[in-house]
């Protein structure tokens, strides 16, 4: 038999191993069990007690197998070998005990040793005695640190658990001890890699414990420090007691009830335990079952409606009403179902008319509680419903909110610019609305934050909007439209007296008895200042006339006692005039000029209408910045005119010239159709050289058939023709009825032109 260091080949039964490797310079102690595993023992001691250890895996042989030297045999089939060195497998085939042969190329390993090899192997000891560290045995790193050898360091890592079956048959059958060490090296770090991992997640837990620990023994300490003293607080006990206090509906009960089981199993460390308390905190802010009760005094709420505003007859008429209907309900016993109690009313005017300030004063006049909330520029649907509750920062909605400033569930609450609600990528304000302002459906509103319903039944909505163009049709459908279209100079007269002058003077630091602006100063600065539908410019010249006297009387000192502005003394207070009345005269003193009616988001206003003719091809230039309506108006005005000619005395030479027609002021957009009959006042002024009277405006849309066609806005119109100084007023004869809601000083002062064509438009107008 050849020598163990002998590189020739050998020819060695094979003992497969199913369940583990042996390595050379190994000792270990095998089991005998199968009838394969018996027949190579018995061939083995024909070898000279030699045989080759080969594992095998999923069927298959390694490469390379360990020849090992028995030592050791007993009748139980455990066999004592030792590893002597690594050998290529070779060919094999069966002797005549059934044994398994093959022929064994021996490679033994020399004791080599070089610089970068050392280094590798320092390594190598220094990865594996930290993940024996971490594993507390440590005596078996020193034992490691004893081996001089990188091949008997390397073949080590049989022992490691770490290291699957056919990671150690690919160390086996390794053969270069440098490649060796590098690929244990590579699996050893990612061991010790994982190793750190875990060992730094059981100190973050054991250190989350430890605290958790400390703070529930220091919490029961104090606890128990608070009982003694007679100081325990149960929070979910208080919050009981206050739901037993509480006048809310039994779903808002057994909703608020699940969320103090909920904080009471929660520990206080928790994220949500904070969320749940404030969310108990605002149910419980929200005024279930309270409510103001009505004023229901009908003479009294209107004695307070008119203390505050003057004029206004069609709202104060509506707040009574409404009023009348609750005294009613009340004295009879009606049984409130919740969707008949609400009102929800759209105020639609120009600014300055009191839109607002009205809503103040009919909660003063229903003896209720009043809350605002500004509409201007909302864009996030969350504003009106809610945040849901599992957002950061979530709160409730706009609608709970002012609930719970009110401290009621019946205020007077205004949606104050109704029409300025914008929509993007967050949402739809105004369709979050059509819940809120619908009767049939509000006595069950829900914000998302509470997630309870909420009756808005008894709220008394009141909206406000410079108008309605912008609103959409299903929220604007579901309120009552009351329009207030400007004043009159005698109700601004009496609102500048009662209202306007005492608030500036208090604001100015004066008295009363210091300053007197008799009511014909008042109508001298109505009618030379001020050109507007509401009053904000009469108080901005009212401020500043009383800050000029407030201005003297401190210069001075011991002044007059009593200033007294007369109508004389305002170009010295305000400067000159801003207002020209006679403009109208002035525009259309030559053919070709007439003056229209029209309304605008600010109220009603005089619009002017010119027309020339220019030498050159014939045709029609429209300037003004006009909208198509009111550009298809003037060519239905110029053929009107040109299938007229002939009746009207013009040249029919006349209209092979270019038309131009022009609408000041340029700089401001205007459409629609009611500018119709001033359109063709103007071309047949231009065209048969006769002006236009200059005391008449005119409103009302034209067909070519010479029809004149009913219009909207007539009331403001009729105003902004009085503050011109107009006093004869063309209409078409179908608005007659609306003739009525004008005031009677007005009606009384001026002349209306009831028309149902455009020659009698014509026969009025041309002088």
């Amino acid at each position: 038999m050849n020598d163990m260091h002998d590189t020739t080949q050998l020819t060695l039964p094979v003992l497969p191993l199913r369940n583990g490797v042996v390595f050379p310079h190994m000792v270990v102690t095998l089991r005998i069990e199968t009838e394969e595993g018996r027949r190579a023992l018995a061939a083995a001691r024909q070898a000279g007690d030699r045989m080759l250890l080969v594992p095998r895996i999923d069927g298959s042989y390694a490469k390379v197998g360990t020849i090992a030297e028995i030592h050791e045999s007993d009748e139980q089939g455990n066999v004592v070998v030792s590893g002597v060195s690594r050998a290529r497998v070779g060919s094999g085939s069966t002797g005549p005990e059934g044994a398994l042969w093959v022929e064994a190329e021996p490679q033994p390993e020399a004791d080599v040793h070089d610089a970068a090899l050392d280094e590798l192997a320092a390594e190598y000891r220094a990865v594996v005695t930290e993940i024996l560290a971490h594993r507390g045995m440590e005596a078996v790193a020193e034992r490691i640190l004893g081996i001089d050898n990188p091949s008997q360091l390397a073949d080590l890592a049989v022992y490691s658990p770490d290291l699957s079956l056919a990671q150690k048959v690919e160390v086996l059958e390794t053969l270069d001890v440098r490649e060796r060490l590098g690929k244990l090296l590579g699996w050893m770090r990612e061991v010790l890699a994982d190793l750190e991992l875990r060992k730094k997640v059981r100190d973050e837990a054991a250190e989350r414990i430890e605290k958790s620990q400390k703070e529930y023994l220091l919490r029961t300490q104090l606890e128990a420090i608070r009982k003694e003293l007679g100081e325990d607080h149960d929070v979910a006990g208080e919050y009981r007691t206050r739901l037993e206090e509480l006048n809310a509906p039994d779903d808002v009960k057994e909703a608020i009830a699940r969320e103090i089981d909920r904080l009471e199993r929660m520990s206080e460390q928790s994220p949500e335990h904070s969320w749940v308390r404030t969310w108990l905190d605002t149910m419980f802010d929200v005024p279930w079952g309270v409510e103001t009760e009505d004023r229901l005094d009908l003479d009294e709420a209107r004695a307070v409606l008119d203390a505050d505003h003057t004029g206004l007859h069609d709202v104060k008429e509506r707040i009574v009403e409404h009023l009348a209907v609750r005294k009613l309900r009340t004295e009879r016993g009606v049984e409130d179902t919740g969707r008949e109690a609400g009102a929800i009313l759209l105020l639609v005017g120009p600014p300055g008319v009191g839109k607002t300030s009205l809503g103040e004063s009919v909660a003063r006049a229903l003896g209720r509680r009043f809350v605002r909330v500004a509409l201007g520029g909302i864009r996030d649907e969350a504003e009106i419903r809610g945040h849901r509750r599992t957002y950061v920062g979530a709160r409730p909605g706009r609608i709970v909110r002012a609930l719970i400033e009110a401290g009621t569930m019946n205020p007077v609450f205004l949606l104050d610019e109704m029409d300025k609600v914008g929509a993007d990528w967050r949402g739809d304000p105004s369709s979050a609305l059509l819940e809120v302002l619908d009767p049939a459906q509000n006595h069950t509103f829900r914000d998302h934050y509470l997630e309870v319903d909420l009756d808005l039944s008894d709220v008394l909505f009141i909206a406000t909007a410079n108008v309605t163009e912008t609103i959409p049709a299903p929220l604007l459908d579901r309120m009552e439209v009351i329009r207030i279209d400007g004043y009159t100079d005698d109700e601004k007269v009496a609102i500048a007296r009662d209202h306007l002058l005492p608030r500036q003077i208090r604001t100015a630091g004066l008295e009363p008895s210091e300053i007197d602006v008799p009511d014909d100063t008042l109508a001298a600065i109505v009618d030379r200042y001020t050109r507007e539908a509401g009053v904000r410019g009469l108080e901005r010249e009212l401020g500043k006339l009383v800050r000029k006297v407030a201005t003297r009387i401190a210069r001075d000192g011991d002044g007059p006692p009593k200033v007294t502005i007369r109508p004389d003394d305002l170009v010295e207070y305000l400067g000159k005039p801003k207002v020209w009345r006679d403009e109208a005269k002035d525009r259309t003193d030559i053919p070709g000029v007439a003056t229209g009616l029209a309304v605008t988001g600010t109220g009603g206003d005089v619009l002017f209408v010119e027309a020339t003719a220019i030498p050159g091809e014939s045709g029609l230039t429209l300037t003004g910045q006009l909208g198509d309506v009111m550009k298809e108006s003037a060519q239905i005005a110029l053929s009107y005119v040109q299938s007229h000619a002939d009746a009207l005395g013009i040249d029919p030479d006349a209209f092979d010239r270019r038309i131009h027609l022009h609408v000041p002021a340029g700089a401001i957009p205007k459409d629609g159709p009611s500018a119709g009959v001033t359109m063709v006042a103007a071309l047949a002024s231009l065209l048969t050289g006769r002006k236009v009277r200059s005391e008449v405006g005119m409103t009302g849309e034209v067909t070519l058939a010479g029809k004149v066609l009913a219009v909207g806005g007539v009331k403001q119109k009729v105003l902004a023709a009085q503050r011109a100084g107009l006093t004869e007023v063309i209409l078409p004869a179908r608005n007659e009825v609306d003739l009525d809601d004008l005031p009677d000083d007005v009606r009384e002062e001026m002349t209306f032109h009831l028309v149902d064509s455009v020659d009698e438009v014509l026969k009025l107008v041309l002088s």
